[in-house]
């Protein structure tokens, strides 16, 4: 059981490091209105297919992603966590980084804080050391 929405969070990025689907799932609501978006991806939508979605990215090892910046609005039953993902990636020129945008949407219920929505996108290289806020001339 979490007792806060960023106990939740950290057990999350902790479970992609280790490649550890139960620790992935405890996060999750066991309801079937949980969605997860990654970059480029499809929309995953359901507590069955959340688990499958997962059970596969892991079979590839762990993840190596650092929760940056993060942005938190809380309420009651509600928490919207809205932060830059640094994702490191092995390859045979070397180590590469690159960011995602992500919101984690967290819900309060019977069994504490459970994450209901992971929606990552991918963002500029610039976005680790910037945002918009910091460009004040700039529309989007």
């Amino acid at each position: 059981m979490f007792t806060t929405p960023q106990e939740a969070e950290q057990v999350f990025y902790d479970a992609l490091r280790l490649a550890n689907l139960g620790m992935m799932m405890s996060v999750w609501a066991d309801e079937d209105d949980i969605v997860c978006i990654h970059p480029g991806g499809m929309r995953t939508v359901g507590h069955n297919a959340m688990q499958s979605a997962w059970q596969q990215i892991f079979a590839n090892g762990p993840v190596s992603i650092v929760p940056l910046r993060p942005m938190i609005m809380t309420g009651v039953m509600t928490s919207v966590h809205v932060l830059l993902e640094q994702i490191t990636v092995n390859t045979p020129q070397g180590e590469r980084t690159a960011h995602c945008y992500t919101t984690n949407v967290f819900q309060k219920g019977p069994a504490g804080w459970r994450m209901v929505l992971h929606h990552a996108s991918h963002a500029p290289r610039e976005a680790g050391l910037f945002d918009l806020q910091d460009f004040p001339d700039t529309l989007h």
